[in-house]
């Protein structure tokens, strides 16, 4: 008999949680987990639903930036003003998961711990530079994003371990960022390649750190730094671009399905990553 648990602090989910593997699975918005139990591709005993806890379901900004819970609907980040107008790129990839009716509970915690490998948010966010704050039963730790999927399916958090919230530094002055994806059909899909960059410019135009994230095209999401490298010290330009999607079809490990080929997706990265530097660039210079 499967359990239905709501509990209402971190502490008290960490004690449901912390079952022999797979006894209970945590719900933020329940998009893909209540569609697996229900298929029987995933078994549990019990579901741990997490969006009664006040610190899941917060957005604030912060002094370095912005703090999201994991539990906080694709629906709700896509109305912050705020959010949306420094981090567009990390908006744009959440507002992407799913229909309208889904993205009233998709999150950006079930988007990551549900494993992907073609997840629209999680390159978004690695780009970004955020960390995510994992609670468990040794206490607390801030982790980077990029640190918690570890194959398709499969994750670094321990029994009772789950993610709290999201940390999302502040965008630098004259900083921009932006997330592209290839699917076959023009909405609600899944990404055949996603591909997000993450740039900052100084007063002459010349960008000074960079960060390309991809996903779908390997295992997991990857930080590609070879790709950012590839922008620091220049202007970005044609150059630089040929650079940067060198550099993203360098670290492209696909594989062959239905939905494309290793070298469609290969080639179709490097696109993306040019395109989506190009929109970073620009965004980056409006906010001069």
């Amino acid at each position: 008999m499967l359990t239905y648990n709501k509990p209402t602090t971190v502490d008290e989910a960490v004690i449901l949680l912390q079952q022999p593997q797979h006894a209970a699975r945590a719900l933020a918005g329940g998009t893909d987990l209540l569609v697996e139990l229900r298929s029987g591709r995933l078994a549990a005993q019990g579901i741990v639903d997490l969006k009664r806890i006040p610190e899941l379901r917060a957005l604030r900004a912060e002094q370095d930036g912005f703090r999201i819970g994991a539990a906080v609907s694709g629906a709700e980040l896509g109305e912050h003003a705020t959010l949306k107008a420094m981090w567009p790129g990390v908006v744009e990839a959440a507002n992407l998961i799913g229909s309208t009716q889904i993205q009233g509970r998709a999150s950006l915690g079930g988007n990551l711990c549900n494993a992907s490998p073609a997840a629209d948010s999680v390159p978004a966010l690695i780009a970004a530079g955020a960390r995510c704050t994992v609670a468990g039963p040794g206490g607390r730790r801030e982790v980077p994003v990029e640190s918690i999927v570890t194959g398709p399916g499969k994750t670094s958090l321990v029994s009772g371990e789950f993610v709290v919230d999201f940390v999302l530094p502040a965008q630098a002055a004259r900083g921009g960022d932006a997330y592209l994806r290839f699917i076959p059909r023009t909405e609600m899909d899944i990404a055949v390649v996603g591909v997000a960059v993450n740039l900052t410019l100084d007063a002459a135009g010349v960008c000074t750190t960079a960060r390309v994230a991809v996903g779908a095209v390997a295992p997991t999401a990857r930080l590609v730094d070879a790709a950012g490298a590839a922008l620091v010290g220049t202007t970005v330009d044609e150059t630089a671009l040929n650079a940067l999607m060198a550099a993203v079809r360098a670290a492209c490990a696909p594989i062959n399905d239905k939905r494309g080929t290793i070298e469609f997706r290969t080639h179709v990265a490097g696109v993306l990553a040019g395109r989506a530097a190009k929109i970073a660039l620009d965004r980056a210079r409006s906010r001069a």
